[in-house]
């Protein structure tokens, strides 16, 4: 806002080839709000001003300009044609206040895409309206408190998660008001069976899980897994974020989930990060589907509508019906791979990983705890690097910058010393897989103090991340007076 019409007046009437314009007084405006002087914008020619807003965009990094290897994301490469289809007219025009009737090829989409996810993870119906996957996991909890209260079975109030579970777990169960309850693993990176067995009790409610699990590796005991917690009365429920490695190969529903839920933000290309777009979609078993959130779309006499007709739904969890923009990119996504497609597409992602791992640990530079095969993902150890050059994780991320790489995912899961999270997904070439392992490698014999006072090219040099933390600085003030 300028301080008044004067400075506003001129340019106005210019751009308007000298035609007469009204102006809105500044007089109600508080004094405290009124600026003393014009502000402070260098006079710059047009082509400056292009060219440092063209620098500032190259300096961003994303997939789009090279890898970006996030274990437990999958930032993956999003084709373009869903972007554009998302975009077109018909759908981006449409107001989520228009009757049914007016908005049918919108319903059609959700509806075909419910079934979809359904014949893709085994379960029997899926709401469509979770924004995020944790948001995803928040819904599946009240999901399973519904159904332990419709059984009048009101002393459940806790939920298990192994230690290697995402961080959003703990925290859905316990803003659904759960106890948590962590188990170890194995020395394979497993559940521990007998830790299981002895953490199940007539309080549990819900054993979280993901499979393959965040160390990437595949729960090959998941039938006795179901097995001993449906014995116990609890229910199984399933984390999607590693979905990515196991379409068309396998499904959750038929490993004995209850619930699951997909980040199609994930593994259904939507371009993400940062907080947003997302898309959580709920998918449950027979026994929950009362329970599911309203409305729901419906198929009847050939019309899709939205059906609020159901008692003991636990009501809404989302604005109308979720981000549509996200859930019709996994749709084109979908109908564009096939089943043939999303099932090369996880083979690859497998094969990739498996690749890049053992070039990696072949090297002695980085070491592999757990058990060696592994799905989409896995988890190095710098420790040893950290013993004999005092190099960390951290700096091993810090110096990937400087060769123009997206570091890993760093010190996750907790059971892993000095870990890099690395998942390569399909969508790169084994140029760049081998880009990449060189670089570590690379990296792992450098001068120590080099890595670690990294990066040294960068527009922004290495900040104190724990004084980051303690003193955040939210807002940038443009304006010096």
């Amino acid at each position: 806002m300028y301080h008044s019409a004067r400075y506003e007046e001129p340019l106005l009437n210019q751009l308007q080839g000298g035609r007469s314009h009204t102006f809105t007084p500044v007089a109600d405006l508080p004094e405290s709000l009124r600026r003393t002087k014009p502000l402070n914008i260098p006079n710059l020619e047009e082509s400056q001003v292009v060219r440092h807003f063209l620098h500032l965009s190259q300096q961003n990094y994303g997939i789009d300009t090279g890898i970006y290897p996030l274990g437990s994301c999958t930032m993956k490469y999003n084709p373009k044609i869903c972007e554009e289809i998302a975009k077109w007219e018909c759908f981006s025009h449409t107001h989520p206040c228009q009757n049914h009737d007016t908005v049918q090829g919108n319903l059609r989409i959700m509806y075909e895409l419910s079934e979809m996810l359904c014949e893709l993870t085994g379960m029997h119906e899926f709401a469509l309206q979770p924004a995020a996957g944790a948001h995803g996991e928040f819904l599946g909890m009240l999901l399973t408190q519904a159904y332990h209260a419709s059984r009048n079975d009101s002393n459940r109030t806790e939920v298990i998660l192994p230690d290697t579970s995402h961080g959003t777990n703990p925290a859905s169960a316990a803003m659904a008001g759960y106890s948590v309850v962590e188990i170890p693993s194995t020395n394979e990176g497993t559940i521990d069976l007998a830790a299981l067995e002895n953490a199940l009790s007539n309080k549990t409610a819900c054993f979280m899980l993901t499979n393959p699990n965040t160390l990437g590796i595949f729960e090959s005991e998941i039938s006795e897994i179901a097995r001993i917690v449906h014995r116990s009365g609890a229910l199984l429920y399933y984390d999607g974020a590693n979905m990515n490695a196991i379409m068309g190969k396998t499904r959750p529903g038929d490993m004995g989930f209850d619930i699951v839920h997909l980040n199609l933000h994930k593994t259904f290309s939507t371009p993400h990060g940062g907080g947003g777009p997302g898309a959580g979609p709920i998918g449950v078993k027979e026994k929950l589907i009362p329970f599911l959130p309203l409305p729901r779309i419906k198929k009847k006499q050939g019309r899709y509508l939205f059906d609020y007709d159901y008692l003991h739904s636990i009501g809404k969890i989302k604005d109308f019906y979720g981000n549509f923009s996200v859930l019709l990119k996994a749709y084109v996504y979908i109908l564009l791979m096939g089943k043939e497609g999303l099932t090369e597409a996880s083979e690859i992602a497998v094969l990739n990983a498996n690749y890049m791992k053992h070039k990696l640990i072949q090297s002695k530079h980085y070491t592999l705890p757990f058990r060696q095969l592994r799905k989409h993902e896995f988890v190095l150890s710098c420790d040893q690097l950290l013993q004999t050059k005092n190099i960390r994780a951290m700096d091993i991320a810090k110096r990937l910058l400087d060769y123009g790489l997206h570091p890993p995912t760093v010190y996750f899961p907790l059971i892993v010393k000095e870990a890099l999270m690395i998942e390569p997904t399909e969508s790169e070439t084994k140029k760049t897989i081998d880009m990449y392992i060189d670089a570590l490698l690379s990296i792992a014999q450098e001068d120590p103090e080099l890595v670690k006072n990294a990066p040294q090219n960068t527009p922004v040099k290495r900040i104190d991340e724990a004084q980051a933390i303690k003193n955040p600085v939210l807002t940038w003030n443009m304006i010096r007076d």
